[in-house]
């Protein structure tokens, strides 16, 4: 019912798992993922208990392999289950019971494990791990969807398609810096929903995403910025000339309220995507 990569970055140890399905709301019941730990994805006639017990298993200090062997030897219906895991070390471990629908199949390397069933054929899990050495240059909540696009365009579930799911998790990546919960993206109904988590993890790296460059504003900018603020209702009046505390404290504001805090800079500096995402609004 569904295709799946559960994965761990080797260079930042972040984990993640990305999934798309013909069944509703798919992100409900297969992504499992605690930051340092590690990640699961449990699916075909799911048994919704392998997520958290998996990651309470891991977390204790079992191998993905040996949680993986834990579960064929106490499910009583592991014969239609089928899981991925992956541990922080990059351990992993891709199971497919025998009585999964066809074309039902996966891989397991260092750091990723690739599953799927009721696929079109073993081609699309061939093309997820294709897609997976070539983004090796790409953040993993990025990685992640470039693989499921991969499966999904190479024919993914053979019912269709009607949702997807991303989680992604690593030490303070969350918001404010105050959880490691990273990326939780979800498009529970839609016509192309790989697609659609594309648009949704865009719009997730402008109002989530941190600088990675700033510069002072300009002249021109910081009278362009002034002018919002009163237009606007930030501040009364504001001063010409140098940054200023009231500047800042208007410039405070209006940021929180388009939700653009967690790229604010102080003291009269600029995120260049913040900049260009506000004076796109005028």
């Amino acid at each position: 019912m569904t295709f799946s990569i559960v994965a761990r970055d080797p260079l930042t140890g972040d984990l993640g798992v990305a999934v798309a399905s013909k069944f509703l709301a798919v992100g409900a019941l297969v992504p499992w993922v605690r930051a340092g730990v590690g990640a699961v994805a449990t699916q075909s006639y799911v048994n919704p208990t392998f997520g958290p017990e998996g990651l309470a298993r891991l977390h204790a200090g079992h191998a993905a392999s040996e949680v993986g062997a834990q579960f064929q030897r106490e499910d009583g219906g592991i014969a239609q289950r089928q899981f991925g895991i992956v541990d922080a070390q990059g351990r992993s471990v891709t199971f497919t019971g025998p009585s999964c629908h066809a074309w039902a199949g996966g891989v397991a390397l260092p750091d990723i494990a690739i599953q799927g069933n009721i696929l079109t054929g073993p081609e699309v899990v061939d093309a997820m791990l294709d897609a997976w050495h070539a983004g090796h240059q790409l953040a993993l909540p990025a990685r992640l969807l470039w693989v499921l696009r991969a499966g999904d365009d190479a024919g993914g579930d053979r019912r269709g398609r009607q949702s997807a799911a991303l989680l992604c998790a690593g030490p303070g990546r969350g918001y404010g810096g105050l959880s490691d919960d990273w990326v939780n993206l979800r498009a529970d109904d839609h016509p192309n929903p790989c697609q659609e988590l594309v648009r949704l993890l865009d719009v997730h790296d402008l109002l989530f995403g941190r600088p990675r460059d700033t510069r002072p504003l300009d002249a021109s900018e910081l009278g362009w910025l002034r002018a919002r603020l009163i237009r606007q209702g930030y501040a009364a009046q504001l001063p010409d000339g140098p940054w200023d505390d009231a500047t800042e404290r208007a410039a405070w504001a209006l940021y929180g309220t388009e939700n653009l805090e967690e790229r604010w800079v102080p003291g009269g500096k600029i995120d260049p995507v913040a900049l260009a995402y506000l004076q796109g609004q005028d």
